[in-house]
């Protein structure tokens, strides 16, 4: 394209991700499931959330089987211990999981939190939880 004259698109309008997280980084918590694999074959999940800006890892629950009632659950609980733990996030980062519902994201958007969802099929954008 630079050989036929056409230069780069124009920059949208925003700060770029990696800029938006390090300016950011200590208003922002991260989720995300691990999974854990144990010795008798099973495999369980753990629902994490991350601050940024302290690099404190919080176990919200773990279950060998993450419903989304289960993770709306798990974040009411967490979300009671939010003033305690963390110090005033403003946004929280998740991935485009089905787990996530419209309840997961009320219970954040009631303590002023913006979700904010990760591209479509863009793992790294919440490499930092995982």
């Amino acid at each position: 394209m630079t050989a036929a004259g056409v230069g780069p698109a124009p920059r949208r309008a925003g700060p770029a991700w990696r800029d938006f997280l390090a300016a950011q980084a200590g208003s922002i918590i991260a989720c995300g499931f691990l999974h854990i694999g144990l010795i008798d074959l099973r495999r369980i999940y753990a629902l994490v959330f991350l601050g940024h800006g302290t690099r404190r890892l919080h176990i919200a629950g773990v279950t060998a089987h993450p419903a989304a009632r289960w993770t709306v659950q798990q974040v009411r609980n967490f979300a009671l211990e939010l003033g305690l733990r963390l110090e005033s996030p403003h946004f929280l980062i998740r991935d485009r999981d089905s787990r996530y519902t419209g309840s997961f994201d009320t219970v954040f958007e009631s303590e002023s939190i913006e979700v904010v969802g990760t591209a479509p099929r863009s793992p790294r954008m919440n490499a930092h939880a995982l």
